[in-house]
């Protein structure tokens, strides 16, 4: 993750921001919670500080900022130092993996997700939350980014892109969401989670690893 540099350098601006956005941060948990299973061992790649997969009940992280990674300790996960695109784990390892925010950082998307693929086991499903680049708020990120220490760098992606990524990936999707439909400053209260995508600037989409459903149909051609 190359643009890894500002989350090491501003932790304390990056815990702050959750404080001060109290309300759309509410809004995207409420908004990935549905699509998060319950049961079964999950990691987050970009865990970050842990506020997400805490509260998902997401056990496990990778993140390449040692700082982030002390906070996320204190909240209580196990944590590895280590890149999306190199994941230290063996395969079909998770039932389930998260990806908030962390496309828009990551040197390779398509990298990111196969290996999000190789760790999961068949059948296990994969929940990515985004800003969705062309959405109406989402276009407001976009023009504002170079203000943000955070976002100056990142690339950020449409539903469409993330569709196309995840297709690539030969994962199937399962369903969309979306939540935080004004621009990120007058948000005072939370937001419920809408269907489908396009018009919130916080979008989730849930997808199936299909590598099993892949082997079988190998399997039965052969015979």
């Amino acid at each position: 993750m190359a643009t890894s540099a500002a989350f090491e350098q501003h932790t304390a601006r990056y815990e702050a921001w959750f404080e001060r956005h109290d309300a759309a941060y509410i809004s995207e948990l409420l908004a990935l919670r549905p699509f998060v299973p319950l049961q079964g061992r999950g990691l987050e790649i970009g865990v970050g500080s842990g506020r997400f997969a805490a509260p998902l009940g997401i056990q496990m992280g990778i993140d390449p900022s040692p700082a982030m990674l002390a906070h996320a300790r204190a909240r209580g996960l196990d944590v590895i130092q280590a890149v999306a695109e190199r994941l230290p784990f063996p395969d079909d390892s998770f039932d389930h993996v998260l990806v908030v925010t962390t496309l828009c950082f990551v040197d390779s998307p398509a990298a990111t997700l196969a290996e999000a693929r190789r760790v999961l086991r068949p059948g296990g499903t994969l929940v990515i939350g985004f800003i969705d680049r062309e959405s109406p708020p989402g276009r407001d990120y976009q023009a504002r980014k170079a203000e943000s220490v955070f976002y100056r760098n990142a690339t950020f992606h449409s539903a469409a892109d993330v569709e196309r990524l995840l297709l690539d990936a030969r994962f199937s999707i399962r369903a969309w969401g979306q939540t935080l439909s004004r621009p990120l400053d007058p948000v005072q209260d939370i937001e419920p989670l809408r269907p489908g995508r396009g018009v919130c600037a916080f979008a989730v989409v849930q997808a199936r690893n299909d590598k099993g459903d892949a082997a079988r149909a190998a399997s039965h051609v052969d015979r």
